[in-house]
């Protein structure tokens, strides 16, 4: 990671310290990461173990299974899903990860950060089931924040390369606006998004162009202020010279700071070489779409990566 760019998140996230749940409190890792940030002010961290926890010091830690607000939970947690009956929802609530995605739904901490003992798949599961998405979203996204160095150096935002695997137009225009707010909210530009195609303004004719085109047309209608074009070549979207070329007419004028991909193999693929072969440094995956933020940890995320994502995750949270 680009040290300067995640002391800008931690620094902005120090202005107002939110209160970031941590349920895996049994990995050393997550107890260090939780005493920085309580003692850098970065965040106020909620540890989350069924267990005795040690190290925790003067963190505040709870236990799921021993905890009075259980209850509550589980009366949410019943009363919001269909067959859910409340002693389920009680078993269910027992396991750190649902209490801590149930505490970020009730109000009680403002994001959850979670990843470095379960797989992906478990983390989106307690998002969609406990917190829910956001009003008009249907599935969960993702983008990285790509720092590419060079005179001058270049941020780019590269949306979904780790989530969405072939969302159709409504939910690649869903994945754009989200990953459009969350770039302006973290990285405090305006967002210039392209939508990348193998062709520029109709030059090719493809049922996936016409996903591309639609996927257009869905965002701008919901989304007008946002700036979009589409469906754009990668050069038509950040290269000026190609694109007085290939698109004159593209309101971006090859300045696309967001690009959002047609689907998960060549948002993956791209992100990997501009990684490895232009040098840049990949922040995230970053996670979007839900009710209020969540955010997943590799499992081999150290005790700095803990730090960073929760401090992108209170960032997240504000407004």
């Amino acid at each position: 990671m680009r040290m300067d760019l995640i002391t800008k998140f931690i620094d902005n996230a120090r202005k107002e310290p939110k209160r970031v749940v941590l349920p895996e409190g049994d990995d050393p890792r997550v107890v260090a990461a939780a005493q920085r940030l309580a003692s850098e002010g970065i965040a106020i961290p909620i540890v989350l173990s069924n267990k005795t926890i040690d190290g925790a010091g003067s963190l505040n830690c709870i236990s799921p299974a021993d905890s009075p607000d259980a209850a509550a939970y589980s009366e949410a947690y019943s009363s919001r899903r269909d067959g859910v009956n409340v002693r389920a929802a009680a078993r269910l609530i027992r396991r750190p990860l649902f209490y801590g995605a149930m505490m970020v739904r009730e109000g009680d901490a403002d994001a959850m950060v979670v990843g470095v003992t379960r797989p992906t798949s478990q983390v989106i599961a307690a998002g969609a089931l406990a917190i829910g998405y956001a009003d008009g979203v249907t599935r969960p996204s993702s983008f990285f924040i790509m720092d590419i160095p060079g005179s001058p150096s270049k941020t780019l935002v590269y949306s979904d390369a780790a989530v969405a695997v072939d969302p159709n137009p409504e939910e690649l225009a869903q994945i754009a606006i989200a990953t459009a707010r969350n770039t302006g909210q973290l990285l405090s530009i305006e967002p210039r998004v392209a939508f990348l195609s193998f062709s520029t303004h109709g030059s090719a004719h493809h049922p996936r162009v016409h996903k591309v085109q639609e996927a257009v047309r869905v965002a701008r209608s919901l989304a007008p202020d946002l700036l979009i074009d589409g469906e754009l070549q990668a050069d038509s979207a950040i290269s000026t010279r190609v694109a007085q070329t290939k698109c004159p007419d593209s309101p971006l004028c090859g300045q696309a700071n967001v690009l959002i991909f047609p689907d998960l193999d060549s948002a993956n693929i791209a992100y990997k070489l501009t990684q490895y072969l232009a040098g840049a440094q990949a922040i995230g995956p970053i996670m979007q779409g839900f009710r209020y933020p969540l955010n997943d940890l590799s499992r081999g995320a150290t005790v700095d990566d803990i730090v960073a994502v929760s401090a992108i995750a209170s960032l997240q949270s504000v407004g």
